[in-house]
C-alpha cells in the first residue's frame, strides 16, 4: 500500500488497443461482493458505444452476500476477507483461470470532487505525449491533500497558450500546455482498509475506481454522456453520484444512505426481522402507492422462533407508507447534491438511476417528481456472457469495472513494475509462494 501513503491510489496501465486481455472486476459493497472475470477483445469502430475499444465477454461470476461491511466501509476485516475469497474463488472456478490482480470499486469515504489547473512549458515546438504526461503528473501532485486519497485525476480540457477548451493537444503548436483536472478523492482510511482486505487475499489492486463513475461507463449511451447526464448509484449502504458532460466525468459526490436504511425502517415499522423486511420490500414494496394497495393484503411474519404465532395481515399500502418517506429523503438529498454540481446548469439533463436500491417499483416516477428531470433506470450495456440474474441495475458498478480498463489511458499512470491484469497458473503459484513467505 505504498502508493496510498503518498495519497494516491493505484493507477492501472492502459490496455493495448489491439490486444486481447483478461480482466477481473471486484465490487465490495454493503450487501454483496461481486467478482467478474472477462475477456476483453479488440473490436473495430462501431456506431454504438463508440468509446469502447474492446468487446467484453464475461467468463466467470462470483456473487456472495457481503459480510464485515457497513456503508461501503470495512468494519470487520476477517469477515470481509472471507466473503471476498468466496466470491473470487467462485469466479475463478467458473472461468478456469487464477486471478492475480483486480480492479476495485469504492463507494465510501465521503467521496468528493475538486478542480485543479496545471501548466508546463513544452519541450518542443508542439505538444507531444511526454508533455501531456508531465502536465497530468503536475496536476495529480497538486491534488494530494492530507487525509484524502486520490481516486481519479482526469483531464476535462487542455489549453495551448491562451487557447482553451482543447480536447486533444497532441501535435498542436505553442509554448505552454495547460490542463484543467477533475480530481476525485475519498478518505484515505476507507481506501486503505479496502485495499488491505484485497491484499490479505493475496491479490494485487490494479486500480481503485469511484463506483458512480464506472456505473456511468456501464449504463450510459454515448449520446447521453455527450449531452450531459447524472448517474445516481443507489446501493444498500450508500448513494453516490457521477455527472458527465461532453462525454467527460466532471463531478462526483455521495452520502451514506441507501436501500438497507429502507429495509431497517420496514423491520422497525412492522416489528419483523431484517431478513423478512428485505423480502417484503423486494416482493411487495413500492415508492408510490397503487390503486389496489388498500385491498392487496400481505403477511408479516412474527419475530421469534415460535411457529405457533400467526402472521399479521396488513394492506400493502401500509408497507408503502413506511417505505416512501425514506425514499423521498434519499431523493431529496440527491436533488441537493445535483443542485450543487455542474449539472445544475443544465435543467434538461437526464438522470439515470442504477444500483440495487433503484429496482424499487415506482422509483423512477417519484424521482422524476422530486428531481424535476427525466429519469430512467440504467442497466449494463454491451456486456456479453451475463446471465439474466446479473443483467440488472444492481450489477452496473461491477460491469463498469470491466469497461474501465478501456478508458484508463485518460488518467496519468506513474511508471512501475510491469504487471498483467491476469495470469494463468503462474498467478496461482505466485500467490502460494507469497503465502509461504508470509506464514513461515
Amino acid at each position: 500500500m505504498s502508493s496510498l501513503q503518498h495519497g494516491m491510489t493505484p493507477k492501472m496501465k492502459p490496455i493495448p488497443p489491439r490486444r486481447s486481455t483478461v480482466a477481473c472486476a471486484l465490487e465490495i459493497g454493503t450487501s454483496k461482493v461481486v467478482c467478474l472475470i472477462a475477456r476483453l477483445k479488440p473490436r473495430g469502430p462501431q456506431d454504438v458505444l463508440r468509446r469502447r475499444s474492446h468487446a467484453i465477454e464475461v467468463l466467470g461470476i462470483g456473487h456472495v452476500q457481503a459480510r464485515g461491511m457497513k456503508s461501503g466501509t470495512v468494519v470487520d476485516i476477517r469477515e470481509a476477507e472471507e466473503a471476498l475469497r468466496l466470491a473470487v474463488d467462485a469466479a475463478e472456478r467458473m472461468a478456469g483461470v487464477h486471478v492475480e490482480s483486480v480492479v476495485v470499486s469504492v463507494t465510501a469515504g465521503r467521496m468528493a470532487s475538486e478542480l485543479y489547473a496545471a501548466t508546463v512549458h513544452l519541450q518542443g515546438p508542439s505538444a507531444a505525449e511526454g508533455d501531456i504526461a508531465r502536465v497530468l503528473a503536475a496536476g495529480g501532485r497538486h491534488s494530494v491533500r492530507e487525509g484524502r486519497a486520490v481516486l481519479h485525476s482526469l483531464p476535462i480540457g487542455y489549453a495551448i497558450d491562451d487557447a482553451r477548451g482543447i480536447r486533444d493537444p497532441r501535435g498542436m503548436l505553442g509554448r505552454r500546455l495547460g490542463v484543467d483536472m477533475h480530481v476525485v478523492t475519498a478518505d484515505v482510511a476507507a481506501a486503505r482498509n479496502l485495499m488491505l482486505v484485497v491484499e490479505r487475499c493475496h491479490l494485487d489492486v490494479e486500480a481503485m475506481v469511484a463506483a458512480p463513475y464506472v456505473s456511468g461507463l456501464a449504463v450510459l449511451a454515448d449520446d447521453e454522456a455527450d449531452l450531459g447526464a447524472a448517474v445516481v448509484d443507489m446501493g444498500a449502504g450508500t448513494t453516490t453520484l457521477a455527472v458527465f458532460e461532453a462525454g467527460r466525468f466532471v463531478h462526483a459526490d455521495g452520502f451514506a444512505l441507501g436501500g438497507s436504511h429502507v429495509t431497517m425502517d420496514v423491520a422497525r415499522g412492522l416489528t419483523t426481522t431484517v431478513a423478512d423486511a428485505e423480502r417484503m420490500k423486494t416482493l411487495w414494496g413500492a415508492a408510490i402507492a397503487g390503486a389496489s394497495d388498500e385491498r392487496d393484503m400481505i403477511s408479516v411474519p412474527a419475530v421469534g422462533d415460535d411457529d405457533h404465532d400467526p402472521p399479521r395481515i396488513i394492506p400493502r399500502a401500509g408497507l408503502v407508507r413506511i417505505i416512501r418517506p425514506r425514499v423521498e429523503e434519499i431523493l431529496e438529498m440527491v436533488r441537493d447534491r445535483v443542485a450543487a454540481s455542474p449539472f445544475a446548469a443544465d435543467p434538461r439533463g437526464r438522470v439515470i438511476l442504477t444500483g440495487g436500491a433503484s429496482q424499487l417499483t415506482g422509483l423512477s416516477e417519484l424521482a422524476a417528481r422530486i428531481l424535476g428531470r427525466q429519469v430512467r433506470i440504467g442497466r449494463p450495456l454491451g456486456i456479453g456472457g451475463l446471465p439474466e440474474a446479473v443483467k440488472g441495475s444492481a450489477f452496473a458498478a461491477a460491469a463498469g469495472l470491466l469497461v474501465y480498463p478501456q478508458v484508463a489511458y485518460l488518467e496519468h499512470c506513474e511508471p512501475r513494475r510491469t504487471r498483467q491484469l491476469m495470469t494463468g497458473t503462474d498467478g496461482y503459484f505466485a500467490r502460494v509462494g507469497r503465502w509461504l513467505r508470509e506464514s513461515f
